[in-house]
């Protein structure tokens, strides 16, 4: 009863975001390529991330009857605007038909954190693990997206889960474990990384399935040598299970894969072009990994605690995880990772958890692109299960402490509802000063532009507006009719100022000239409200 509840009131808070929210940056991108999906059969959009999680949006945008033009030809980018809001749909409805797919896979992915838990430490330390993954802030805010991150992270905890179950039944669920790593990779190609990671764990469950059954018996050199070829032969299947896997998504889409290398592809050269080449995937999945890779040897513009930076920064992810994470749940982090290195039981399980995390994160941390903890949203999933593992402590005040920490996260986790993106934790002065210490997905994304529709009809009515924004929404769409304060003189610009918080630590919103006079109209302007605390709304 108490994991329903949880998970009831993490759906109340997904549904109510996702009712609300105008598009994110990235998802007028995924909701036209899953309608392409259904309608052409084709993959020539957004082929730099795999199909899979648009199959999943599919699934629920089967039942918009969505117009799109057949005869379009443009980017990705134009084919999401002309979608969402040039051909007559409801952009709002088929946002939501495409997040609510991702919204049922999210909790379902709290009972696997749940079950994970209680497999390790008891049905305690379940309820532990599923309170902070249900009331954790960014669970919730990408989990109510039509996005990839949060999709990618369950699947790849569901692998962790199934490969630790293995170690008594490895026939039964190494099969699944290469299903679940196969979803994941057919998801986001960020998932590579963990292949490696996964294989040698399948070695090591059939290692300890093949000593369980010798009953504690000394083992011979043929036995070690017998065991090891087992595990290698089981690590294999579930790296060619998950292959397969990912063959499938493509000729779900596309039976007969009729797929041409755009033209204006990046070349990428030396053995990373070899590997790349070699491996065993679609031709599709192939290209859009060059593209991937051509992304890291970009410099991108980055923010954090207030300094603006070009390229990125080694230490950006953990800081940002300091920010962004709730307290108790940052204590829960440390305090259940301490109990499975030192509880003598739990030690088998560390390899499962925190190693998987640690490699990820490391992986993370030398990407090219500082654009949110979305990178690392594993964190905070892959360490509920560990920070379960608190109520393993012998100790009477183990399993009170747990109970007044998650209660403490659930606290701060009300308090920002239903915005959820920019959530920073006490110490960091709360949502309301995100935008002061990290930006894009940290805090504004577009979410925010349905809102200020709103909030300006409700209360300034008939008032000029100027607007800044950092997104994909389309502003006259949701009734606001603006002008670019920058496109003018300043002495010009009267009435209302609506600006993305982005806008104000980055210069994506303005040319380099521009920059000087946006200064000096905020400075000059009375700042009256903020909306989601991730638009900013000023008089002047």
């Amino acid at each position: 009863m108490l994991a329903l509840v949880m998970l009831g009131q993490m759906a109340f808070a997904m549904v109510t975001a996702a009712r609300q929210q105008s598009p994110i940056v990235d998802e007028p991108v995924y909701v036209a390529s899953s309608i392409v999906y259904l309608q052409q059969r084709s993959l020539e959009y957004n082929f730099e991330h795999p199909p899979l999680a648009k199959l999943v949006m599919a699934t629920g945008l089967v039942f918009a009857d969505a117009r799109i033009d057949s005869a379009f030809e443009g980017d990705q980018w134009g084919l999401g605007r002309n979608v969402l809001y040039q051909q007559g749909n409801d952009a709002q409805r088929l946002l939501f038909l495409a997040r609510l797919p991702v919204i049922v896979l999210t909790l379902l992915f709290g009972l696997v954190v749940f079950a994970f838990a209680r497999d390790l430490a008891g049905s305690a330390a379940g309820l532990v693990a599923l309170g902070l993954y249900a009331f954790s802030p960014d669970i919730i805010a990408h989990g109510s997206l039509a996005t990839l991150d949060l999709l990618t992270t369950g699947f790849l905890l569901t692998t962790l889960w199934l490969l630790w179950r293995a170690r008594n039944r490895p026939y039964r669920y190494l099969p699944l474990a290469g299903l679940a790593l196969g979803a994941a990779l057919a998801t986001k190609m960020s998932a590579l990384p963990a292949f490696p990671v996964m294989a040698l764990l399948a070695v090591l469950s059939v290692w300890h399935a093949g000593r369980a059954h010798q009953l504690g018996r000394p083992i011979e050199r043929r036995q070690v040598v017998q065991l090891l070829a087992a595990g290698v032969g089981a690590a294999a299947g579930v790296i060619v299970i998950s292959i397969i896997t990912v063959w499938a998504t493509y000729l779900i889409v596309d039976p007969g894969l009729h797929w041409t290398t755009p033209p204006d592809l990046p070349v990428i050269h030396g053995l990373t072009a070899h590997v790349v080449d070699w491996l065993p995937f679609p031709r599709p999945f192939r290209d859009g990994m060059r593209l991937q890779l051509s992304f890291e040897d970009t410099k991108f513009p980055g923010f954090l605690l207030g300094e603006v930076y070009e390229g990125s920064k080694w230490y950006y992810l953990p800081t940002a995880l300091l920010i962004k994470e709730p307290l108790g749940m940052l204590a829960l982090w440390l305090a259940g990772g301490t109990a499975m290195l030192a509880v003598r039981r739990l030690r088998p399980a560390a390899p499962y958890v925190i190693v998987p995390a640690v490699v990820l994160l490391l992986v993370a941390m030398s990407g090219a692109r500082d654009f949110g903890v979305r990178y690392a949203l594993f964190m905070p999933v892959f360490l509920a299960v560990a920070a379960g593992c608190v109520v393993a402590y012998r100790a009477r005040w183990a399993p009170l402490v747990a109970v007044v920490l998650v209660a403490f996260v659930a606290v701060s986790s009300l308090r920002t509802f239903p915005y959820y993106l920019p959530y920073s934790n006490e110490a960091f002065g709360g949502p309301d000063k995100t935008y002061l210490r990290l930006t894009d997905s940290n805090v504004d994304w577009g979410q925010d532009l349905a809102r200020t529709g709103d909030r300006l009809a409700e209360k300034y009515p008939g008032e000029p507006v100027w607007l800044l924004y950092k997104g994909r929404g389309d502003p006259a769409y949701y009734g606001i009719r603006a002008k670019n304060p920058l496109k003018v003189p300043a002495s010009e610009v009267h009435g209302l100022i609506v600006v993305s918080t982005t806008c104000l630590n980055w210069n994506v919103c303005t040319p380099a000239a521009g920059r000087q006079q946006l200064d000096e109209l905020i400075s000059s302007s009375e700042r009256l409200e903020d909306v989601g605390h991730a638009i900013f709304i000023y008089r002047r």
